[in-house]
């Protein structure tokens, strides 16, 4: 008999015999008959199958206890239950794996998620991971199918690079010199001419310079991989190992680019709504009961837009009416969560879309603007997250790029390539970057982005 996955067994007509496979939720019962609720991960519902005391071997029953791994023969009948339209009564049982009451880390009572954490290996088949999981395996696919749908190319960029995008220098290095023996040059530096690329070189804390070349070529392309920033941050929005989706577009300006980052987070909102709203409903009725509501009026409601300049603005005026910021709020400063989330949530309470930062606190390669002071950059702000997408249209010329890169001391010679789309065809072109994980917080409700990806990778905390 071939095997049924709860989800379909829970949409099938009653009446027809039936192979089931999972692990087991709970087990009840009495002296007669056995209840066990059934679940293969394919949905958050399970399917409970009966079973006769007398038909089923006592001993095969014992060792069917919470977690363990079984096979259930048996007829999908009408239930008499509330909650569920069918169940199994079985009419035999294999067990694939046994598990041990005593030892198995995850019990029927609540369990924190910060505990969750130490037995990540595990926690995919608690309810509310299964559910983020699968949230998060559906909006990677919602994702490949909006850019495909627009004629983009998805470009896979390396994940081992001598560039830093941002210029920060937070960077995981990559190295086969023997650390307990480095080769020095005469300088008494580390030689990185012995080392395995000749050159160093670090894990990419972004694919978007590779982008823009794809983009100068392709026209519009997206990237989707894994990024890696060594930032010695425990806050509950950083990972030191995350995804960011990067589409970058040739001919595109920043009223462009704003319509594209508007479009495709409505978009994405939407396919998790429309296609998984069991997951989404179980964690507002479990975590947020504001979720669903949250999600829906994203899509309803235009995005707000205005300049850094009138953001502070309207901060400020918060601020001397008596609202107290941790940070005090000047000009020229790096917006912290705290602003960014009293504009989206108290001010505005829609997303807003803020421009046209200082160039002083954003990355070199954001088109300037005629003030001398500001860069055509873009962020999207969201409720309950901040920031959720960061992007800019790019610097065409390569005199303004050139001279940006020497103010901020950074090398030319590792950036060559870069500066060669600005030499041989240079285009106006813009892009963005949305961090998959936030993206997740906000569309699963989520309080810590370590419980939106199966295994962080935080300051200290490298297992499974």
């Amino acid at each position: 008999m071939i095997r049924s996955k709860v989800k379909t067994l829970l949409g099938m007509e009653p009446g027809q015999e039936v192979l089931a496979k999972g692990w087991v939720r709970t087990k009840r019962g009495n002296k007669e008959i056995a209840f066990i609720a059934l679940n293969d991960g394919s949905t958050i519902q399970n399917i409970q199958v009966v079973v006769d005391k007398t038909a089923i071997d006592g001993d095969l029953l014992a060792k069917i206890t919470t977690g363990a791994c079984i096979a259930v023969t048996g007829k999908l009948v009408e239930s008499p239950g509330s909650g569920q339209a069918v169940e199994i009564h079985a009419s035999s049982i294999e067990l694939y794996g046994e598990c041990d009451p005593v030892r198995y880390p995850l019990q029927k009572k609540d369990t924190s998620f910060e505990y969750l954490r130490t037995v990540a290996h595990l926690r995919p088949r608690t309810n509310t991971f299964g559910a983020v999981l699968r949230l998060r395996s559906q909006m990677a696919f919602a994702i490949h199918e909006f850019f495909h749908s627009k004629g983009f190319v998805y470009l896979n960029t390396p994940l081992i690079t001598a560039a830093d995008a941002e210029g920060a220098g937070n960077m995981f290095q990559v190295t086969t010199l023997p650390l307990d023996n480095v080769p020095k040059d005469k300088k008494g530096q580390p030689d990185y001419s012995k080392d395995f690329f000749g050159r160093r070189t670090s894990l990419t804390v972004s694919g978007q310079l590779e982008g823009e070349l794809g983009a100068t070529a392709l026209g519009e392309i997206y990237t989707f991989g894994p990024t890696f920033r060594a930032e010695n941050s425990n806050t509950p929005r950083h990972l030191a190992e995350f995804w960011m989706i990067e589409p970058e577009m040739a001919f595109y300006d920043i009223k462009d680019n704003m319509d594209l980052a508007e479009e495709f987070i409505k978009s994405l909102v939407k396919y998790a709504l429309d296609n998984c709203f069991d997951d989404v409903k179980f964690l507002n009725d479990k975590y947020d009961d504001g979720l669903i509501e949250r999600l829906r009026s994203v899509i309803a409601t235009d995005f707000v837009r205005l300049t850094y300049t009138e953001g502070i603005k309207i901060l400020q005026e918060a601020e001397a009416g008596g609202h107290k910021f941790e940070e005090h709020v000047e000009w020229g400063m790096d917006l912290q969560s705290e602003h960014e989330r009293f504009l989206v949530e108290r001010h505005f309470r829609k997303p807003v879309i803020l421009t046209d930062y200082p160039k002083d606190i954003k990355a070199f390669y954001m088109k300037q603007n005629d003030d001398g002071k500001t860069v055509r950059a873009m962020d999207v702000l969201f409720p309950n997250i901040g920031e959720i997408i960061g992007g800019s249209e790019r610097e065409a010329s390569l005199e303004k790029l050139n001279a940006r890169i020497d103010e901020l001391h950074m090398s030319h010679r590792t950036l060559e390539w870069y500066l060669d789309t600005r030499r041989f065809g240079t285009c106006p072109h813009s892009g963005f970057g949305l961090g998959f994980e936030r993206l997740l917080l906000f569309i699963t409700g989520m309080q810590n982005i370590r419980d939106v990806i199966p295994f962080p990778r935080t300051p200290k905390n490298a297992e499974f």
